[in-house]
């Protein structure tokens, strides 16, 4: 999805997201210290990013697509993406030949 597919609607939710995690990054402490935002805070902004979530998994869905902004290592398969192991195809005999 590049940035002309995409409503205002869901710029706006991506910039929001963006700016409460890099506050959240931004205010993180070492453990043992105390935190600058209040407990209520923190609540706060976590139940705003669990509802800019839902709404993007709506937006996608809408248009059906799937949200695969899951971060993957670089060795895990991707979804629909099929393997073939090398000792499955190992003792298969190419046609034409006996």
């Amino acid at each position: 999805m590049n940035e002309q597919t995409i409503s205002k609607e869901e710029r706006i939710l991506r910039a929001v997201k963006f700016t409460l995690t890099s506050v959240i990054k931004d205010t993180a402490t070492t453990p043992g210290l105390k935190h600058p935002l209040s407990d209520k805070t923190i609540e706060d902004l976590r139940h705003c990013l669990v509802l800019i979530s839902e709404r993007e998994r709506e937006l996608l869905a809408d248009r059906g697509e799937a949200m695969a902004m899951r971060p993957r290592f670089v060795d895990e398969p991707t979804p629909g993406h099929a393997e073939v192991s090398l000792s499955s195809i190992k003792g298969r005999k190419k046609k034409g030949t006996s």
